[in-house]
Parts: structure tokens; C-alpha cells; sequence
């Protein structure tokens, strides 16, 4: 009989906490279900494996994710939307660093819920690339550099990458302008 009160959400819950302390190539079951405060037996009837727990995080990871750079975004567009959404990208994945790592996995085919929540995070970035005139193939390349940098300066920052004494957050403004350049001038 499962514990009163555990349910896949609180198996999520603590997984994400754990996840944001030790790391998400840390997390295991056994460590979830020690936090819990339950056999690891018992975390079967809630979730599918480690691999299901991870699966469940990406949701978690990229519903949030979405959430917030969505909000954002709202009545803003081209330059303005940009760096809204760059900072709201920066500040959930600084602030919640497991869900963030597990949003990374791309939607295994199949997969609707999480390629529903996915095509939702593009779909953000697809419409402020619209105020760049961009859509279509442009517009999926545009988004793949636009990703590409922002998680790049984000992984970097959360491994204590950037040792110089000058302002992340200057430098942080210097690649959204660069990004902004480059869709200025992509068509």
C-alpha cells in the first residue's frame, strides 16, 4: 500500500530539490527515496525508474521554463521581448538548476505530453523571432543559436566558469545585444 500523502507530484517535488543540490547526474532513487522516508520499492508505485523520474523532471523543467519566459514576454516584442526572455531563460535555470538539466532532453518519440510542453518553449521563442521577420527554417536555426548561447552562458556560470572580476550581468547584456544583432541582420 503506498505511503499516505506521496503521489508521483511529491516524488517530483523532492527529486527537483534533490536534483537542484546534488545535481541531476546525482540524483537516484535511493536518494529520493531516502528523503522521503520510504523504500525504494515504494517509489515504483509513483513513478516508472529513474528513468520515468527523469522524464517527469524534463516536464516539470520545461512547463516552468516556458511559464516564465512566456510571462516575460507578454506585450513585448523584437529587442525588448529578447531580452526579457533571455533574462527569465537565465534566471529560472540559475534558480533551479536540476529541472532546468532534465528540460534539456529532447521529447522521445511518442512522447506527446512532453513534445506538447516542448513545441510550447519553442513556440515562445518562435514568436519573438517573428518581430525579427523570421519564421519557417530561419526561424528553428534562429532559435537553435538563440538556445545555444543562453544555455551556454547559463552552464558556464553555474559551473563558476567566469573567474574574472568584471560583471556577469554586464556580459550577460553584451551577448543578448550580440544575439539581437545577429537576428537584425539574419534575413
Amino acid at each position: 500500500m503506498p505511503r499516505a500523502g506521496l503521489t508521483p507530484a511529491v516524488v517530483v517535488d523532492e527529486a527537483a530539490r534533490l536534483a537542484n543540490e546534488v545535481g541531476l547526474e546525482r540524483l537516484t532513487l535511493a536518494k529520493v527515496a531516502s528523503q522521503l522516508g520510504v523504500t525504494l520499492p515504494s517509489l515504483y508505485k509513483h513513478v516508472a525508474g529513474l528513468d520515468g523520474l527523469r522524464r517527469l523532471l524534463a516536464l516539470r523543467g520545461v512547463r516552468e521554463l516556458t511559464a516564465a519566459t512566456a510571462n516575460a514576454a507578454v506585450g513585448l516584442s523584437g529587442p525588448d521581448a529578447l531580452r526579457a526572455v533571455s533574462a527569465a531563460y537565465r534566471g529560472y535555470a540559475l534558480a533551479n538548476p536540476g529541472p532546468y538539466a532534465a528540460s534539456l532532453r529532447a521529447p522521445d518519440p511518442g512522447d506527446v505530453d512532453h513534445q506538447a510542453a516542448a513545441e510550447g518553449a519553442v513556440a515562445v521563442f518562435l514568436a519573438i523571432l517573428k518581430g525579427y521577420g523570421l519564421e519557417g527554417d530561419r526561424a528553428i536555426h534562429a532559435t537553435r543559436v538563440a538556445r545555444s548561447a543562453l544555455h551556454g552562458f547559463v552552464a558556464i556560470d553555474a559551473a563558476g566558469g567566469f573567474g574574472l572580476p568584471q560583471s556577469l550581468d554586464a556580459s550577460f547584456d553584451h551577448l543578448v545585444a550580440a544575439l539581437d544583432r545577429a537576428l537584425r541582420s539574419w534575413r
